[in-house]
C-alpha cells in the first residue's frame, strides 16, 4: 500500500471528525439510533480503503443507504432497533457485493454510458446540496423533491435564521481564505471546521449543535451478532441495497481519478464493499459503500493515497474514544457551511464530462438530463434502473448506427479505394465490399437497404469481407445473410464470404447455412490485412467462369 504521508494522517482526520455529524445524521434521518451512523465510519471505512481499487472512495453510510435501508427493513416488518436484524442486513448486502466481485460483474458498469454516469453524479451532488439546506440556513424545507428543496429554501430566504446562516456563511468565508494561501490550501477543511467552530462555541451563538440529534458515545463500536431468522425476509432488500450502494461507488471512480493515473477496477470495488459491510455488521455498522460526500471531504483535505480513508476510520474510532462528547458541540451550521462546499466542488468538477456529453449529441445530452433528473426526482433504485435501461437504449442506437457497408475497388498500385456501394449489383464484373459493423440485430434493416440488388444482373459476383468486423453474430443478423445468399443463387449470382472469424464459421456450420452458401465460397480470415480479400475475389471469378459455363451449356 506504500507509505502514509503526512496530507493522509490530516485527511484522515478531518474525514474522521466530518463523520461525527454526518454520519449520526445519516442514521437519524434513516430511522436508525444515531451513534449505528459512527460505527458505519469505522471498521467498514478502514477494510473499504484498505481493498478498494479506487484508492480514495470512503466507504460509509450515505444518506441514500440510510434511506433504502430504512424502507428494506420496513418492508420486512422488522423494527429499527433490532440489532440483530440490522446486523443480518449488513452482512447479506457484503455478501451480495462480494459475491458480484468475485464474478467480475464490476464490468457491467462499462455498459454505463458517460452520458448517464454524468448525470447520475450530478444530482447525487446536487442531493449533498440539498441535504445540508436546513444545517446551513436552520430552514427545513419540505419539498420531496431534490432541486425543489434547494428552490424552496431560496425563495423562502425572509425565513432563514440569522445565526445559521452567519456561522455557515463564516465556515465558508474562512474555508475560502485557507484557500488562497498556497501552504494552507490542503488544509482549508480541517482550518474551517475547527476555527468556525470554536468562534460559534466562544461567541455562544444559538444554532443545533451535533450532540443535538443525539449524545456522541465514548466507546469503541459493540460487537453484534447477526440474527438468522431474519435472512428469509431480507434477500430482495439486500441486493437492492448493495445496487444503490454499488452505483454510488461507480459514480466516485468515474468522478474521482486515482492520484497514480491507475485505472479503477468496479469488481474490485465491489469485493472491497462486500468485505467491508460483512465485517462491519459484526460491529454495529449500518450497510455502507462509496460515499461521494465524504470521498469530497477527504480529496478537498489534501488525501493522496488509500491511507487516507484507512486513517479517518482510525481517527473516528480514537476522536469517539477519547473526546466523543466534546465533538458533540460542533454546530451543524458549521457542517452545512463546508458540505455546501464540498457540493459545489462536486458540481463544478462535472462541469467539463457536462460540456462534452452535451456537445456529443442530442440523445447523449437527453439521456445525461433525464438521468439527472431521475436522480433528484426518484427514489435512487429506480434512478438506477432507469440510467441502465438508457444506457441500453443509447448502445442499441449507436450499434444499430455503426454496421453498414462500403465498396472496395482495387487500383494498379495494389491499393484499394472506399465508396458506397452500388444501389444495382453491376453486370459483368465481380464487385466487393466491405462490411463494418458487429452483427448486432438492430444494424439489419440498414444493410438489408444498403445491399445492392441483384436481380437482373449477369456474369457478376459479390465478394462481402468481414475482417475485424463481425464480433457477435445475432442469430438476425445470421438469418439475413442466409436469405440474401438464396436470394443471390435464385438470381444467378456468386456470393463470396470472406475474412470470416472462427466464430461466424462456427455459426454458420451449425445452422447449415454454410453448406447452403457453400463452403468453398466461405473464406476464413487470416493475419494479412488484405489476404483474404484477395483470396475472395479469385474465388468470385472462378464462380463467375463456372456461371458462364452453366449458361452457353444451357443456350
Amino acid at each position: 500500500m506504500g507509505k502514509p504521508s503526512f496530507k493522509d494522517v490530516s485527511s484522515g482526520f478531518v474525514t474522521g471528525l466530518f463523520s461525527i455529524p454526518e454520519g449520526m445524521a445519516y442514521a437519524s434521518i434513516g430511522g436508525f439510533a444515531a451513534p449505528l451512523g459512527l460505527w458505519s465510519g469505522v471498521v467498514p471505512t478502514i477494510l473499504g480503503s484498505m481493498f478498494a481499487r479506487t484508492v480514495l472512495m470512503i466507504t460509509t453510510l450515505t444518506s441514500a443507504i440510510a434511506f433504502t435501508s430504512h424502507s428494506v427493513l420496513e418492508s420486512a416488518g422488522l423494527e429499527f432497533d433490532d440489532v440483530g436484524a440490522i446486523a443480518t442486513m449488513t452482512v447479506m448486502v457484503g455478501i451480495v457485493m462480494l459475491v458480484m466481485g468475485l464474478l467480475r460483474l464490476g464490468s457491467v458498469m462499462a455498459f454505463v454510458s458517460t452520458a448517464v454516469m454524468t448525470g447520475f453524479t450530478t444530482g447525487i451532488a446536487v442531493q449533498i446540496l440539498a441535504g445540508v439546506m436546513d444545517d446551513a440556513t436552520g430552514y427545513a424545507p419540505e419539498s420531496s423533491n431534490t432541486v425543489g428543496e434547494i428552490v424552496e429554501t431560496i425563495l423562502h430566504i425572509g425565513q432563514w435564521d440569522p445565526a445559521a446562516i452567519s456561522v455557515s456563511l463564516g465556515t465558508v468565508a474562512i474555508w475560502f481564505i485557507a484557500r488562497m494561501f498556497r501552504g494552507l490550501r490542503k488544509l482549508a477543511t480541517l482550518i474551517a471546521l475547527i476555527l468556525a467552530t470554536v468562534i460559534a462555541v466562544v461567541s455562544a451563538v444559538d444554532v443545533e449543535l451535533v450532540q443535538d440529534i443525539a449524545p456522541v458515545p465514548s466507546s469503541l463500536p459493540p460487537i453484534t451478532l447477526p440474527d438468522v431468522s431474519a435472512i428469509p425476509h431480507l434477500v430482495t432488500g439486500a441486493a437492492a441495497i448493495a445496487l444503490v450502494a454499488l452505483a454510488q461507488a461507480a459514480g466516485i471512480s468515474a468522478s474521482v481519478p486515482n492520484p497514480d493515473g491507475s485505472k479503477p477496477d468496479a469488481s474490485r470495488d465491489f469485493s472491497a464493499q462486500g468485505v467491508a459491510n460483512i465485517a462491519g455488521g459484526f460491529f454495529g455498522a449500518l450497510p455502507a459503500g462509496g460515499s461521494l460526500s465524504r470521498t469530497g471531504v477527504a480529496t478537498s483535505a489534501g488525501a493522496t493515497t488509500r491511507w487516507a480513508g484507512i486513517f479517518a476510520g482510525i481517527w473516528l474510532a480514537l476522536i469517539v474514544l477519547a473526546v466523543g462528547p466534546w465533538a458533540g458541540n460542533i454546530p451543524m451550521a458549521v457542517i452545512g457551511g463546508l458540505m455546501l462546499v464540498i457540493g459545489a466542488e462536486l458540481v463544478i468538477g462535472r462541469k467539463s464530462d457536462i460540456r462534452l456529453v452535451w456537445g456529443t449529441s442530442t440523445a447523449s445530452a437527453a439521456a445525461m438530463v433525464i438521468t439527472f433528473v431521475a436522480t433528484t426526482m426518484l427514489p435512487l433504485q429506480q434512478a438506477i434502473f432507469l440510467g441502465a435501461i438508457i444506457s441500453i437504449v443509447l448502445t442499441s442506437v449507436q450499434s444499430a448506427k455503426v454496421g453498414r457497408l462500403r465498396m472496395l475497388t482495387p487500383r494498379e498500385d495494389g491499393d484499394w479505394l472506399t465508396s458506397d456501394p452500388p444501389a444495382v449489383l453491376p453486370s459483368g464484373r465481380s464487385t466487393v465490399v466491405h462490411y463494418y459493423g458487429v452483427g448486432f440485430f438492430a444494424e439489419v434493416n440498414r444493410l438489408e437497404q444498403e445491399w445492392p440488388d441483384t436481380h437482373g444482373a449477369t456474369d457478376a459476383a459479390l465478394v462481402v469481407s468481414m475482417r475485424g468486423s463481425l464480433n457477435i453474430p445475432s442469430a438476425t443478423f445470421l438469418k439475413m445473410l442466409d436469405r440474401k445468399a438464396e436470394q443471390m443463387r435464385a438470381d444467378g449470382v456468386g456470393l463470396v464470404i470472406s475474412g470470416v472469424p472462427i466464430k461466424l464459421h462456427d455459426m454458420l456450420e451449425r445452422s447449415g447455412a454454410l453448406e447452403r452458401i457453400g463452403p468453398e465460397n466461405v473464406i476464413p480470415e487470416s493475419d494479412a490485412l488484405l489476404e483474404s480479400v484477395t483470396l475472395g475475389l479469385a474465388r468470385a471469378e472462378v464462380l463467375r467462369a463456372h456461371q458462364a459455363g452453366r449458361d452457353t451449356t444451357e443456350s
